[in-house]
Formats: structure tokens, C-alpha cells, sequence
């Protein structure tokens, strides 16, 4: 074989390494997943669709506003570069957003967040407007337990505590408080259902991390069932997490009450709620923030919970949820209304003075 064609192969060859190098290194980029997830900005949506009165129809121009935050991930590193551009993005590992759970029982936990949030709001809605709503404590679900929990290999995700010592409770904050007031390494056994069957499990109480109270290492919801008149249903498809709760009690009550409050803006907000109508702190308000400017939201309700000792020993980088928007919006230059929200009475007496 001449030298010449000797030269040719090689080179041939060279360019077609060369190529699948490149390939390799491309489909790396783009596919190749890393242990990390990006948080970013995701909607702010019209509650219209997803909440229904029964009898009634919201027909007034604008909009109630539920936002959201967009969650990508196991992210490869392309994916990361982008999220990286994109604005209010947050890069975390799978343990930093996940804890020790696996991406399945983060889906079911952020599932019924957004189930107890929705029968917290219907409650709420129908106390603010004067009406009876009953409210069913079926126990407390058990959505994830801790590394370390001395119940770990007894209790499984999904299951429903429903007695201490064979003492049922009425709330989740109940069945807190009980299991805090005892001792660490004290026996305590509980009673729980899983698939239609009843349990009992027992085991000594752990330390909380970063506390001297005692705990059971789990994360929990309330399991709820909640009838009224009219029937109120709330399907929010795919979104997830408890922090459409405030959103949700405002569209039931304005479709509960035919009040007309909006003026034909769109509205937006975020924030927890319980059956009282308390609001509660959330992740992600300058996302939340970002997006609803971006849709036209022309007021935006933010949960106000200034910090306390005790948050501050338990949180050191605490933030109250209404001080970052209100920085968010100065941020991105809104005129939209930054409005600081405690209870669910605070957004409607505002919505109706304005």
C-alpha cells in the first residue's frame, strides 16, 4: 500500500474519531444526567379552570392567579447551563430538594400538599362567608421519614397514622404537640391504616435535628375529606405543594358569594393555608413574583411572617415571604401591588377597599 493512501486512511480515520468524540462529548451535555435539579420560574395561571362551585360560574373579567414554581431535573449539564440563564433559577442537589426521599415519594408528597391545601382553602372559604363546611380528620399521612426516624423500617410512605397510644387527634398540629410534649427515648406506639388494613407499630421517640423536642422522624399532611353545599371541587392537575391554599380559599369564596372584587384585573398570590384561615410562609416567592408580573398580575398577595426567636433558632437564613417579593419587585421595576397577607381576611378586606 502506498504511503500516500497510508496518509489518506489515517486521516479519514482521524476525522471520523474526531466526529464520535464530539458526539460522545455532545450527547454527554445534553443527556447525560447529573444529581442535580434546577428550580425556575414556572406559571401564574388562572384559578377559573380548576376550581368549581357548584351552581356557580365565575364570569368576571380578569383573573384569581395561582403561581408556581418549575422544578427540572435530574438535570444534565446542558440543562443546567440553560436553567443557570434563566432568571431567579436555583441550582440544588437531589438531597437539598428531595431530602431522603426518592422522586416517587417526592411526587406523591407534593400530591397531597396540594389535597390538604385545597380542603384547608374549601374550609376556610365557607368560614369567611359564614357557611358550614365539615371538615373529616381521617389521621395524619405519612409522606416521607427521616434518615435516622426509629420508625423507618415500620411506617411506609402513604400510610395514615391515626392514633398515639390508642388516642386519636383531630389535627396534625394535635398529634404534634402530643408526641413533643414527651420525652426522648420514651416507647410510643401508634395506629395506622395502610390499604384498608389497621396497624401497630412501636418504638422509642427520637431528638429532632436542631431541637431538644422528641419526634417520630416523619414528614406529614392531614388526611382530609371535607363536605359542603354547594359541593366545591378543586383539581389542579399536575401542580403540586401546599402553596395554592391561600389562592384557592379566594377563588372559592369570590365564586361561593358572588362578590366581584377584581375590576377585571388579574390577581395573583401564594401562600399556605389552614382550615381557619391562616397563612403560611412558602419556597420560591421571587419566582412566584417574576412570573406574575410577566402574566399581567396588576397585585400580587405575599404571606407576612416576620421572623421570631424561635424561627431564627430553627432557620438562620430565614426570610419573610413579603420582604422578598416586595425586594423582587423592585428588582424587576413592577408597578404590580406587593400586598402582605397574615390571614385570608386580610386579602379580601383588601380586595374589597380597592
Amino acid at each position: 500500500m502506498s504511503k500516500r493512501k497510508q496518509t489518506s486512511r489515517k486521516r479519514r480515520w482521524g476525522i471520523i474519531g474526531g466526529l464520535v468524540a464530539a458526539f460522545v462529548v455532545v450527547a454527554g451535555l445534553l443527556f447525560y444526567p447529573t444529581n442535580c435539579y434546577a428550580e425556575v420560574p414556572g406559571s401564574a395561571e388562572s384559578l377559573k379552570p380548576y376550581v368549581t362551585v357548584e351552581g356557580k360560574k365565575d364570569t368576571e373579567k380578569g383573573a384569581y392567579m395561582l403561581t408556581t414554581v418549575g422544578v427540572v431535573g435530574p438535570a444534565s449539564p446542558a440543562l443546567l447551563l440553560w436553567a443557570k440563564m434563566q432568571p431567579y433559577s436555583e441550582i440544588m442537589s437531589k438531597q437539598e430538594l428531595m431530602g431522603d426521599d426518592d422522586s416517587k415519594s417526592y411526587a406523591f408528597l407534593q400530591e397531597q400538599y396540594i389535597k390538604s391545601a385545597a380542603n384547608n382553602a374549601v374550609q376556610a372559604a365557607f368560614k369567611a362567608a359564614g357557611k358550614p363546611a365539615r371538615m373529616r380528620h381521617l389521621g395524619i399521612y405519612v409522606m416521607s421519614l427521616v434518615k435516622g426516624s426509629p420508625f423507618k423500617d415500620k411506617l411506609e410512605v402513604g400510610d395514615t397514622i391515626t392514633a398515639l397510644d390508642g388516642k386519636r387527634y383531630t389535627t396534625a398540629n394535635q398529634y404534634i404537640k402530643e408526641i413533643q410534649s414527651r420525652k426522648i427515648g420514651s416507647s410510643l406506639t401508634l395506629t395506622f391504616t395502610r390499604k384498608g388494613k389497621v396497624h401497630t407499630a412501636t418504638a422509642k421517640l427520637m431528638k429532632l435535628p436542631g431541637t431538644n423536642k422528641a419526634g417520630i422522624g416523619i414528614e406529614l399532611t392531614e388526611h382530609t375529606t371535607i363536605s359542603t353545599t354547594p359541593k366545591v371541587k378543586i383539581d389542579a392537575g399536575q401542580i403540586g405543594g401546599p402553596s395554592a391554599g391561600l389562592m384557592f380559599a379566594v377563588q372559592v369564596y369570590t365564586e361561593l358569594t358572588n362578590q366581584h372584587f377584581r375590576h377585571g384585573q388579574k390577581i395573583a398570590g401564594t401562600g399556605t393555608i389552614d382550615g381557619d384561615g391562616n397563612v403560611g410562609q412558602i419556597g420560591g416567592i421571587d419566582k412566584k413574583v417574576y412570573m406574575a408580573n410577566k402574566e399581567g398580575a396588576k397585585v400580587f398577595f405575599a404571606p407576612d411572617q416576620p421572623a421570631t426567636k424561635q424561627i431564627r433558632k430553627l432557620d438562620p437564613g430565614y426570610e419573610n415571604n413579603y420582604a422578598v417579593a416586595k425586594r423582587t419587585a423592585k428588582q424587576i421595576k413592577t408597578k404590580m401591588k406587593i400586598v402582605p397577607v397574615k390571614t385570608l381576611k386580610d386579602a379580601l378586606d383588601y380586595l374589597r377597599t380597592h
